[in-house]
């Protein structure tokens, strides 16, 4: 039999916090895992938002066309800074208005129908140099092309938009897998 005497209590402590081995081993894994997906989260970013703006400018110019056909008037969309007078910068929004007296300019009793957001700052926007015309019948004035680039100019981001004179409008695709879409008359995109 044991004596009481001599026998020694073991203390027991309740560890609290990480000791700094474990720490610097989490650490390390949350570095490697930042450094693989940072970039292709950023990369995601940059696709959905060149996609939103194509799907917006997409949308305002099918709205400008069938608002056309449905009321056999002419309408016109361009870039607008003020939302007032035609420019030619693509990044700026877009308006669409129905062109009463044909001068291919938003005069003052003509309505504004429909705007768009200004592109972001990442991207560019390149487009006709001057206004669209959409036809009673809903043939465009010209055959034009809109596309957008990341500032960065991966082409691989690039997207464009093209109608053609009959007013069909097709976004861009990449048929041919190689990882850059082409446009209308299957030429790859470029951003310079």
């Amino acid at each position: 039999m044991l004596n009481n005497k001599f026998t020694t209590q073991v203390s027991r402590t309740v560890q609290k916090g990480v000791t700094l081995l474990e720490m610097m081993i989490t650490l390390a894994i949350l570095a490697i895992v930042l450094t693989v997906v940072a970039p292709s989260m950023q990369d995601f970013l940059i696709k959905n938002r060149i996609t939103g703006e194509i799907n917006e400018i997409s949308g305002v110019v099918q709205y400008a066309r069938h608002l056309a056909i449905d009321e056999q008037i002419n309408v016109v969309i361009c870039p607008s800074a003020d939302f007032e007078a035609c420019g030619t910068d693509w990044n700026n929004p877009k308006i669409v208005f129905i062109d009463t007296n044909a001068d291919g300019n938003r005069s003052s009793g003509e309505d504004l129908l429909v705007t768009t957001s200004k592109a972001s700052d990442s991207t560019k926007i390149t487009g006709p140099n001057a206004n669209i015309h959409f036809k009673d019948s809903g043939a465009a004035s010209q055959a034009f092309t809109i596309q957008i680039c990341p500032n960065n100019n991966v082409v691989t981001f690039a997207r464009a938009l093209s109608v053609s004179l009959q007013g069909r409008v097709k976004v861009s695709a990449d048929s041919d897998d190689d990882g850059t879409h082409e446009d209308m008359d299957g030429n790859a995109l470029s951003c310079s």
